[in-house]
């Protein structure tokens, strides 16, 4: 038989109080009624039962603000509702928070929600620029027309109609907005606040409403220099002494956009394995990796050269990242009308015209890898295995050379001139 614990009186609950520490004491009447006591928060009741199978423990309130009288007639009450209906308070009371949780989020605005969208962003973008175009995106075209709509009053019809006045206008612009608002109802869809299919989905939804973007408008490619071309770019960049130009020969030689180039640290050169590697945080795209790549010897001399004043290797005039527009008019002040992402491009046209340009074919992985583009499955297997630097020290190798090509001819001709 279980033991029975004593009845115990409301003195001999209030002289419990007076205990320092922890613990959990029977009080008797009702089987498995308890007052647990937790210095110095107080007391409160417990009760403990068997529902359906399974043992919990179910809170009855505070002490003394629920008296022993009172917390022993609702302690009876409760197994009484348990032995005869199947009664679980611990189910009940999680049933009424997840209604009442229903019940606030069934009153989100579109604009609400998105807010907490963006604050959730916020600590993922690598720049404040980023944060920017978001927020502006949203108070231009999201807001003004499913803003302060509940998020569960939208539909299909209802992104479209957002989209509609930009789609053939501005349509890169659209479509990436369609991409963040989709995210907003994600999140929809997790709480629970949204219970269709995601309205600003493309397959299956938008597809069969709007044209497809790549249909609407064509994409405009970065202004690239000729291959052919590129020697005597490279010797004229050379004589320029400004750390633009600096920057600029590092990233063609090293094939990085601006943003990577601009914000190279001196803690990211391993100058033992010659290996530039540039952390995940300062790469683009949605779920960007680790890039790593091997220096060449031109590359490791422009490094060579450079003075170690800062953590950056290339800093502005104020210690900080030099501006994108400091390297993208490095090539216009030597009279070419190219854009600096457009030598990513050259290199990319450089490397599969290996016949043209007489020097040995490179797997495509491996020129995509170097551009740090994780576009098909093979690229994403390199990245695993360590992205197959050793197999792309030749490709920069010999890029470098044909930069190099037209000073090398120059310092050539200077001999044979003074022999």
């Amino acid at each position: 038989m279980p033991k029975v614990a004593k009845e115990l009186s409301d003195k001999e609950v209030k002289a419990l109080l007076t205990i320092d520490k922890d613990g959990m004491y029977p009080v008797g009447r009702v089987s498995g009624l308890n007052i647990q006591i937790k210095p110095p928060n107080g007391a409160s009741w417990i009760l403990r039962t068997v529902i359906n199978g399974k043992r919990k423990s179910i809170g009855l309130g505070g002490y003394p603000e629920v008296s022993l009288a009172h917390a022993r007639h609702d302690a009876s009450e409760l197994k009484r509702k348990i032995r005869l209906d199947g009664y679980d308070p611990v189910e009940e009371r999680l049933k009424r928070r997840s209604l009442a949780k229903v019940a606030e989020y069934s009153d989100y605005t579109f604009k609400r929600l998105a807010s907490e969208y963006i604050e959730k962003r916020s600590s993922e973008f690598k720049t404040t620029q980023q944060l920017r175009k978001l927020t502006s995106m949203f108070d231009n075209y999201a807001y003004p027309a499913i803003g302060a709509i509940r998020v569960q009053d939208i539909d299909l019809n209802a992104i479209k109609a957002m989209l509609d006045p930009i789609w053939h206008t501005k349509t890169e612009t659209a479509n990436r907005l369609r991409i963040y608002v989709g995210h907003v109802f994600d999140i929809a869809i997790a709480r629970g606040i949204y219970k269709e299919l995601n309205p600003a989905r493309w397959d299956g939804g938008l597809k069969t409403l709007l044209p497809a973007p790549q249909k609407v408008s064509k994409t405009k490619h970065h202004k690239a220099l000729p291959v052919e071309e590129l020697p005597i770019f490279w010797s004229k960049l050379i004589q320029q002494d400004w750390m633009g130009a600096k920057v600029l020969s590092f990233g063609i030689l090293t094939g990085t956009r601006s943003s990577e180039m601009r914000g190279a640290l001196w803690s990211e050169i391993d100058f033992e394995q010659a290996i530039w590697k540039i952390p995940a945080k300062r790469m683009k795209g949605e779920n960007p990796k680790d890039h790593n790549i091997p220096l060449s010897q031109s590359a490791l001399s422009i490094l060579e050269r450079m003075p170690r004043t800062s953590k950056y290797i290339f800093p502005s005039n104020r210690d900080g990242v030099l501006t994108d527009a400091t390297v993208s008019k490095v090539p216009k002040r030597i009279g070419y009308d190219v854009t600096a992402h457009g030598f990513r491009s050259t290199f990319k046209d450089w490397a599969r015209q290996y016949v043209k340009f007489n020097h040995q074919p490179f797997d495509d992985d491996l020129t995509e890898l170097a551009l740090a583009h994780v576009n098909n499955d093979s690229t994403r297997a390199a990245y695993a295995r360590d992205a197959l630097i050793e197999e792309r020290r030749p490709l920069m190798k010999e890029w470098a050379e044909y930069c190099e090509q037209k000073t090398s001819d120059d310092v050539e001709k200077g001999k044979a001139k003074n022999g």
